[in-house]
């Protein structure tokens, strides 16, 4: 049962971190720039809690199911149940799919939340469907879909039947985000 673990647990939070379009590289790549100019150390392990595991093999496939939460350094992922799919060798991760109530929180305080998150490695694309939501204090941004291309730095929200898009930015005070960039030194803190 332990078998390509490792290479899956590194992995996890590929999609978690996306939504901010922080951390874009594969597992083990070292550092990698994050939006905010900083670098994210993806040497750091991550920790899974779940109800159950369960790896398929042949199938290249990790299950978590029951409460998922999903941590790595100051990223955390929410879900009721994430598919992990891996490469032939079982040593790299080529997909992540999780269902039920996602809720991702990155290491900037972006917040995303939607019915399902598919992080796919090749083309670098997470995908938020189902009542899709993204904010960073009160700027959100809303559809049935968000798809973050992360090589691309692009987003592309869209409406559904019911629904259209809908985005609130608000103008910056500047004076606040100095005082809060100072009081912080540079490390942003959530509340995950």
């Amino acid at each position: 049962m332990r078998a390509g673990l490792p290479a899956v647990l590194v992995g996890l939070l590929v999609s978690s971190a996306l939504v901010g379009g922080s951390v874009v590289s594969a597992p083990g790549q070292g550092r990698e720039k994050t939006s905010r100019g900083g670098a994210e150390d993806r040497s750091q392990p991550v920790t899974v809690d779940a109800d159950r595991m369960e790896r398929f093999g042949k199938e290249n496939l990790v299950v978590f199911t029951g409460s998922v939460v999903a941590r790595q350094n100051h990223s955390v992922q929410y879900a009721e149940r994430m598919e992990v799919y891996l490469d032939e060798k079982g040593d790299r991760i080529v997909r992540t799919v999780s269902t039920g109530g996602v809720r991702i929180v990155t290491t900037d305080c972006r917040t995303g939340t939607s019915q399902r998150a598919e992080y796919v490695d090749l083309d670098q694309r997470v995908v938020l469907s189902g009542n899709a939501r993204v904010w960073q204090d009160d700027n959100v941004v809303s559809g049935d879909t968000v798809t973050i291309y992360l090589s691309q730095d692009r987003s592309v929200v869209q409406g559904g039947k019911q629904e259209r898009v809908k985005a609130v930015f608000h103008p910056r005070d500047e004076k606040k985000a100095e005082a809060g960039r100072a009081s912080t030194s540079g490390t942003a803190t959530c509340t995950n």
